[in-house]
């Protein structure tokens, strides 16, 4: 096959795992929950007569199912595609796949496509679901091929790109991160783009914004997708099918096969990478040297002995020791970084070794800045969006200050979780975690080593968003008081994600379902139930008689947290945190709507503070049975 054995060996082994169905039945059920739960508001709300009623609200529930699982798609797609090949290089399995008959192309392409196999399969669940919505009137079968071949076609640009950053970079942590920058950053600049454009006003003949916008961003592009095209004629066409997204396709497709093109040609000149090379070449050095002392050394002494020269100290020193290293030297006196950085010296490690190893050394590789840098371009775009705002507007509301700042609070957690993640697996696929466990290390050393190397090492990623609060605070879009709820709270929404990703990390073996179920418990509390709160500004603008229907939805998405929070290691707090997080994310979202800051600060401090306790006690408590370590 040309996509070779890795493809194979994946598409054997997927329909044996258990979860593979269990994923599938939750995503489905998750929509049917979603579809159900919107027709229950708008039935609840609004009265319907017609078929006219029906279409319009098939339209506006297809209008929102397509983007959010477009969202779902290129991001898993391109982080999972990225975990995986990461996992490989973490396992030092990629250097054995490299000697064997492989081609370039097989390794690439089935590696690719192998990460993306279950996504491809919850993409093809959505079909009938989307064919059950046709039936209310309102979209076409048009409408769901384009919508289904954005999402493809985006899902597979995205997937090729982690892909290649994988193959490019040598630890895990900077791939799915520089992914993740890289995905956000082109989606930012092309909806900005369309956005100056619409500024202008432009005196043309055609919507040049919408257009060039949806011919780069899947966002703007599955949204035109989904809508209604006019048709030239009545035959069935590709043009009839295609419409208007028929330029992103072409686009995105052109991307997919350049990335995966330059990652055929560069694989084997990437890896093995150049930091395992420098290590074997220094280890090679270091043993030739080490023979090299240990003839010197025999011969000396045997010309010692021969020589009979043991009065005289000194020049038995010379002869038997040429390289004294008790010599004077002025890196002796210089701190243990400066020797570091010199080269030379004995590198004395702290009281905890493990925050001493996350924070003196290249833990993570040693090009962590260009997730710093991409990190601050998009910081820059947001502060620039943020700023017109403020300008523009004399008192702009909360809806028009989080179009700039929620974006940034989002990607910040984000990359915070997967640093988190990736610094338990990482020690997980290097084999180095079962030493630890070997050792005298201490639970709590190893957890809040662990903490506390994250924290530094995002130390950038979280005071920018941080610095974001003190500029609205300088131009007094917000008072100090709202400036204290929201540093305090940002502080508290990272100890949360940081600790989740430890948390799943210690529990999960395998990366990439570690990284796909940390993020996804992100992505559910912040993202999923934000889209709860657009069906409800969406189908009606009354919130007490919708928080019935929205009662199943936050009692599923419980069950959700609680199986992956607690499955492994139940317990009451655990099984509390879980059932009561998705209230309280839904609950501070409307009453910032409202106005009640105060009441958003207390509920999100207490109960994401409350989840973050529940997850660290039992992680220190309970290390040893949660890792299968014996006291013995």
């Amino acid at each position: 096959m040309f996509i070779g054995p890795v493809f194979s060996r994946e598409l054997t082994i997927v329909p044996r795992r258990d979860w593979t169905y269990i994923g599938r039945g939750i995503y489905a059920g998750a929509m049917l929950l979603l579809i159900a739960t919107a027709w229950l508001v708008i039935s609840g709300t609004q009265l319907i007569t017609d078929a006219g009623d029906f279409a319009r609200f098939g339209t506006m529930l297809f209008q929102f199912l397509a983007p959010v699982q477009l969202v779902l798609a290129i991001f898993f797609a391109a982080t999972i595609a990225a975990g995986a090949v990461g996992q490989e290089k973490e396992r030092k399995t990629l250097q054995l796949l490299l000697l064997t008959r492989m081609s370039n192309s097989e390794l690439v392409l089935g590696k690719l496509l192998a990460s993306l196999l279950n996504i491809l399969m919850l993409l093809v669940i959505s079909i009938p679901i989307f064919m059950i919505i046709t039936l209310l009137g309102g979209i076409s079968y048009y409408q769901i091929i384009r919508v289904l071949l954005v999402t493809l076609f985006a899902m597979l640009a995205c997937g090729s790109l982690g892909s290649c950053v994988a193959l490019w970079r040598e630890k895990t942590f900077q791939a799915i991160a520089t992914t993740i920058i890289i995905l956000v950053l082109w989606i930012t600049i092309w909806e900005s783009a369309g956005i100056i454009l619409t500024s202008l006003n432009l005196n043309l003949n055609i919507n040049i914004d919408q257009q060039l916008a949806a011919k780069f961003s899947p966002w703007s592009a599955v949204l035109v997708a989904s809508r209604p095209a006019i048709e030239t004629n009545n035959s069935i066409n590709i043009f009839n099918i295609l419409g208007p997204v028929a330029d992103f396709l072409v686009v995105s497709g052109i991307i997919a096969i350049l990335i995966n093109l330059y990652a055929i040609l560069m694989v084997r000149y990437w890896n093995p990478s150049r930091e395992l090379r420098i290590n074997i070449i220094e280890e090679d050095t270091w043993n030739k040297n080490a023979a090299n002392a240990a003839v010197n050394n025999t011969v000396n002494n045997a010309a010692a002995e021969i020589l009979n020269v043991t009065k005289n100290k000194t020049l038995n020193e010379t002869i038997t020791q040429p390289n004294n290293k008790h010599k004077f030297n002025l890196k002796n006196l210089l701190p243990d970084w400066l020797t570091k950085r010199l080269g030379g010296g004995t590198r004395h490690a702290w009281d905890n070794p493990v925050i001493w190893r996350e924070i003196m050394t290249s833990a993570y590789g040693k090009r962590i800045w260009i997730i710093h840098f991409g990190f601050i371009a998009f910081f820059l775009l947001c502060l620039q969006t943020l700023h017109t705002t403020l300008i523009t507007n004399v008192a702009p509301s909360v809806s028009e200050l989080s179009v700039a700042i929620v974006p940034l609070f989002l990607l910040s957690l984000v990359l915070v979780n997967a640093q988190a993640i990736t610094s338990q697996t990482s020690e997980k696929d290097a084999g180095t975690f079962e030493l630890l466990l070997v050792s005298d290390i201490t639970p709590k050393e190893y957890v809040f080593g662990k903490l506390g190397g994250i924290f530094f090492n995002m130390k950038w990623i979280i005071l920018l968003p941080i610095l974001l609060c003190g500029y609205l605070y300088f131009y007094r879009a917000v008072d100090a008081r709202a400036l204290f709820f929201l540093t305090i709270g940002l502080i508290v929404l990272y100890m949360f994600v940081a600790m989740v990703g430890v948390y799943i990390g210690m529990q999960y073996e395998n990366t990439k379902a570690a990284t796909a179920t940390s993020l996804g418990i992100v992505f559910f509390l912040f993202v999923g139930v934000a889209a709860c709160i657009w069906i409800m500004v969406a189908f009606s603008g009354s919130f007490e008689t919708q928080l019935i229907p929205f009662s199943a939805f936050m009692i599923g998405g419980g069950i959700g947290l609680y199986t992956t929070l607690g499955a492994r290691n139940p317990s009451t707090a655990i099984a509390t945190a879980a059932f009561i997080l998705p209230i309280s994310v839904f609950y501070i979202i409307t009453t910032m709507l409202l106005g009640a800051y105060h009441l958003v600060f207390v509920v999100l401090v207490v109960s994401f503070g409350f989840t973050t306790i529940a997850m660290l006690i039992p992680s220190v408590a309970e290390f040893d049975v949660a890792t299968g370590r014996t006291t013995d």
